[in-house]
């Protein structure tokens, strides 16, 4: 737009129809600025109106896409919790686990204290119920078959193959040989062996292996959706860095009503612009029609004409005011179009993410299923883990038993063998003492009495022998020792205490 030309000097003042021209210019040229403007803010309140329009939806779907990432929190947390109470299903399992084959370590260590002397185990321990034990070369040779004894006098000449010339030197039978190395055995208690070489071990140890590859599969199981929870959150932290921050709104109420405030003065200018182009064409009637004005008309007028720019650059100034307002609500559309752009693709990011969710929580309930059965099934592998402690305690409590029976049954030998002893010497007095009576009845009456006349009155009396029934092998029992005796009476003593404790609890 050209600019309006200043004033010409005094010496050289303008043509009256140069200042109409000049009036008429600015006029067109505010009228311009004025429509503009008034152009630029009607455009700005449909700006405002379409700004409050696209706030309202980017709340709205803030709003939505905040209560889907809630949502989808909850679903994190339910799989954290379901995985939480898992973990303490499996942590009471380890620590049941802990305690029974901490129980079963501490009875295995006390049978391993408890010493078995060699008579006990002579027969193999391949017929014990514990498992066999590899067992000695002197032990193997008590256990090849020996000829029986009688009962109370020496050994029988012996008739295995093993025998050999030698062996009857210096009366060192192989019997006698044996005896001595028992003897040995028996002499040095190190020697022995214990209760718990009669346990088989390796049973045990392979019923702990199966029992930990159950518990490693149950871990497998588990891994499988360990991640979820984690992975889960990161993912709604990622959508929710994603949701825009929130962008205040300019003041409409400020920007308005200085558009209004703006419009008013430009409105103002517009009108002085008008009123001076009507004057001058006022003027230019009265000097077409023979008026003369004089020079201070003329200077007056050029005055006027010179302050047209002036009020031209109030214009240009104030519109661009207006469109500087204009240019912050198109900023403010431009940023609200864009959140709802990012709503858009975080609700397509939702969509996609409610039905990765879908699948993890139809994953987490078959892991919860499949973890149940497999810890029902771990809960059944603890059994005989609790059986194996209750027969090794029985285990170790008959056996303190069995020293006490046996020493028992010593005690009933021993004073049976008494009695037999005994009632055989009294036996053996009678019978001598009929034999004198029937001696002298002999000599004193025998004569006399024919030799065909009772033959038998010269017969000796019985003679009497006390011995086991249909012959029975005479009972042999081992010996123990003093020592042995007291302690299986503790440990019995002890052991029915805490069975009686527990079940009175």
């Amino acid at each position: 737009m050209p600019e309006l030309q200043s004033p010409q000097p005094e010496h050289e003042q303008p043509h009256i129809v140069e200042l109409v021209l000049q009036a008429k210019k600015a006029l067109q040229q505010g009228q311009e600025l004025c429509l503009h403007a008034s152009s630029v803010s009607a455009a700005s309140a449909q700006t405002a109106v379409d700004v409050l329009a696209l706030d309202a939806q980017v709340r709205w779907m803030s709003e939505a896409v905040l209560d889907q990432l809630k949502l989808a929190a909850q679903v994190a947390k339910s799989i954290e919790q379901k995985r939480s109470e898992l973990d303490r299903q499996v942590e009471e399992w380890d620590n049941i686990r802990n305690q029974r084959t901490d129980a079963l370590d501490a009875v295995l260590e006390s049978l391993g204290t408890q010493s078995v002397p060699p008579e006990f185990h002579t027969v193999s321990a391949d017929t014990s119920p514990f498992g066999s034990q590899n067992n000695s070369d002197d032990e193997q040779e008590e256990r090849r078959p020996q000829d029986d004894t009688t009962p109370f006098g020496p050994p029988q000449p012996s008739t295995s193959p093993r025998m050999s010339p030698t062996d009857t030197i210096r009366n060192r039978s192989p019997i006698l040989r044996r005896q001595q190395r028992r003897d040995q055995r028996r002499a040095d208690r190190s020697r022995w062996k214990t209760l718990r070489d009669f346990v088989n071990e390796r049973a045990i140890e392979d019923l702990l292996d199966t029992i930990e590859k159950e518990r490693l599969q149950l871990d497998d199981i588990l891994a499988t959706t360990s991640d979820y929870p984690e992975s889960l959150s990161k993912t709604i932290g990622a959508i929710k860095e994603m949701v825009p921050v929130e962008v205040p709104l300019p003041s409409f109420s400020e920007i308005f009503s200085a558009q209004e405030t703006t419009s008013i003065k430009m409105a103002e200018e517009l009108e002085s612009l008008a009123h001076h182009y009507h004057n001058m064409s006022n003027a230019l009637h009265d000097f077409e029609a023979g008026e003369e004005f004089h020079e201070e008309d003329m200077q007056g007028m050029s005055q006027d004409a010179g302050a047209l720019p002036v009020i031209i650059s109030e214009l240009e100034s104030s519109m661009n005011s207006i469109e500087g307002f204009h240019e912050e609500l198109l900023t403010a559309k431009t940023a609200a179009q864009e959140h709802l752009e990012v709503h858009r693709r975080t609700l397509t990011d939702l969509d996609e993410l409610g039905e990765i969710m879908t699948e993890m929580l139809e994953r987490q309930q078959n892991v919860e299923y499949e973890s149940i059965d497999h810890l029902s099934y771990l809960h059944a592998q603890l059994r005989p883990l609790e059986e194996l402690h209750h027969k090794y305690t029985s285990y170790k409590y008959a056996y303190s038993k069995l020293i006490l029976e046996l020493a028992r049954r010593t005690q009933y030998r021993e004073a049976a063998q008494r009695i037999v002893a005994t009632m055989t010497a009294q036996l053996d007095a009678m019978a001598e003492e009929e034999r004198l009576l029937r001696a002298e009845f002999q000599a004193e009456h025998g004569q006399y009495i024919p030799e065909d006349f009772c033959l038998y009155v010269e017969n000796p009396p019985n003679r009497w022998t006390v011995s086991t029934w249909n012959d029975e092998p005479l009972e042999t029992l081992p010996v123990i020792e003093n020592d042995l005796i007291e302690e299986a009476k503790q440990r019995t003593a002890g052991m029915e205490a805490a069975i009686s404790t527990s079940q009175s609890l």
